[in-house]
């Protein structure tokens, strides 16, 4: 695959993506500016932070053992994938994004830290990105993806 393919098929947002997972896990969590957490919300977060990091793992894991050979970090799919309904695809459209998201807040509340919160959001604009350029190549290849579009949420069920 060349350069400029892996551009057409949105290898930037692949770069993005996984920088801002690099700042996730390794950039500084926090500042002595922003407010410490008192000692209920550090309790909360840790608990919360690890149930979430944990489901966003397995719901990424499980989304992705879904597609088979026909999974691809890129926004264009695979040529021969089918459209995915079931599963974690009854859920929300977009799965691995959500998954990643759950981690991403998991690890920010796990490690109390305001900035790690603060790079999932920036996270969560990109995959919103990512996910609304994909679904422009997914109502290109399946015709019934519209009305899958219109029957479940984009990252966050009933929500989003």
């Amino acid at each position: 695959m060349t350069s400029s393919s892996k551009t057409s098929r949105g290898g930037w947002f692949i770069v993005g993506q996984f920088s801002l997972f690099a700042l996730i896990a390794f950039g500084p969590s926090t500042t002595d500016a922003l407010p410490p957490w008192s000692p209920l919300w550090w309790n909360i977060g840790s608990v919360a932070g690890g149930v979430l990091f944990a489901a966003g793992g397995l719901l990424a894991l499980v989304a992705t053992l879904q597609h088979g050979k026909f999974f691809t970090p890129f926004v264009r799919p695979r040529e021969g994938s089918v459209l995915l309904d079931r599963g974690a695809y009854r859920l929300v459209r977009h799965p691995i994004y959500s998954g990643l998201l759950f981690m991403g807040f998991g690890w920010g509340l796990w490690v109390h830290g305001w900035l790690t919160l603060g790079y999932t959001v920036l996270l969560l604009i990109l995959l919103d990105m990512k996910a609304r350029r994909e679904e422009k190549w997914l109502e290109k290849q399946f015709p019934g993806y519209p009305a899958y579009k219109r029957r479940v949420r984009r990252f966050f069920p009933y929500l989003y």
